[in-house]
């Protein structure tokens, strides 16, 4: 039995609840990738407890996408997350079909899901993640408002549909570096999976990890994944800048990136692309190559927004982003 593991065993013998963080320098550094495991629609009375002892005992931490709700109506539940190390995001107040609904009702929905989860303790959330997955440019607009990055997934584990344990863990297995799975608070069969996901990302090299709010991608808890955000030193004399990425378009093998660019109107925004993602395609902005990984982007009149195409080629990591103003 794991160091942390046994800590936690006589600690919850004592009756004390604490947070179960693995923290066993073999396992860490068996952390080739990281993934991103993502609960809708709690917490719920009759499992939310089952399912975060489930993820404890196997060293696993996850995203809790709550309705606020469930939030507002078992505020000791959000704590319990937390106090089990997961964290805690947004997923509207009632489940409603948000992208059928008036940009108030959006509103409405996220404002008060955002004051019952800070309300019980969950801290205010910074993931999003719309019902259904669906979404579109007015919920994105809201979702800013309240400095929300939206997640979907890249693997849906299908366990709302009534998936098989033996599914849910198989879905869990075509998980890489980086990625999401959708799984749900309430299901039998999701608990009963999880030991067997703990199973199987551990026998690939790969560990549950935080969603980062600045690429939306699975990173090491804490922190990493690369920068969103590039404010740099001004020359003398000069300004300063900053470039901001935000999620466009996804298909099965290439995303759109925007980028804004703020603090001046004559800025260099350069890229640094991981290997073997390639730009495919630019749009307002005139953009040279330096190097195979790195495009260097300029106005070209069109203003201060401009995106990219990007080629995943398997590796769907955002590119750092730096600005630099004239």
């Amino acid at each position: 039995m794991r160091i942390a593991a046994l800590l936690a065993a006589v600690v919850a013998t004592a009756g004390i609840i604490t947070v179960s963080v693995d923290t066993d320098p073999v396992q860490a550094a068996a952390c080739n990738g990281y993934v991103g495991l993502t609960f809708d629609d709690g917490p719920t009375a009759g499992n939310t407890q089952n399912l975060l002892t489930a993820l404890r005992n196997n060293g696993l931490r996850a995203t809790m996408f709550n309705e606020g709700q469930y939030a507002a109506a078992n505020p000791g539940l959000v704590r319990a997350q937390v106090d089990a190390g997961m964290w805690v995001g947004n997923h509207s107040y009632t489940h409603p079909h948000l992208t059928q609904q008036s940009q108030a009702t959006m509103d409405s929905e996220i404002s008060r899901t955002q004051t019952a989860i800070a309300g019980a303790g969950g801290g205010t959330p910074k993931l999003f993640r719309p019902p259904y997955g669906e979404t579109n440019a007015t919920l994105r607009a809201v979702e800013q408002k309240y400095g929300l990055t939206e997640i979907i997934w890249d693997v849906d584990s299908q366990d709302w549909n009534n998936a098989s344990t033996d599914a849910i863990v198989a879905a869990a297995g075509r998980l890489t570096n980086g990625q999401i799975i959708l799984m749900h608070d309430w299901p039998a069969n999701t608990v009963a999976a999880i030991p067997r996901i703990a199973q199987g990302l551990a026998a690939r090299g790969l560990c549950a990890g935080e969603i980062s709010p600045s690429t939306g991608r699975a990173v090491a808890p804490g922190g990493g994944g690369g920068p969103t955000t590039g404010p740099t030193t001004p020359p003398p004399g000069g300004g300063s800048c900053t470039a901001t990425l935000s999620a466009g378009q996804r298909w099965s093998d290439r995303y759109n990136l925007n980028i804004a660019v703020t603090g001046s109107n004559n800025w260099t925004v350069t890229l640094n692309l991981p290997s073997p993602e390639k730009v495919i395609a630019t749009w307002n902005t005139t953009a040279t190559w330096p190097t195979a990984q790195q495009m260097v982007a300029k106005p070209n009149g069109s203003g201060n927004n401009f995106g990219v195409t990007i080629q995943a080629n398997g590796n769907w990591t955002w590119p750092t982003v730096s600005c630099t103003a004239a």
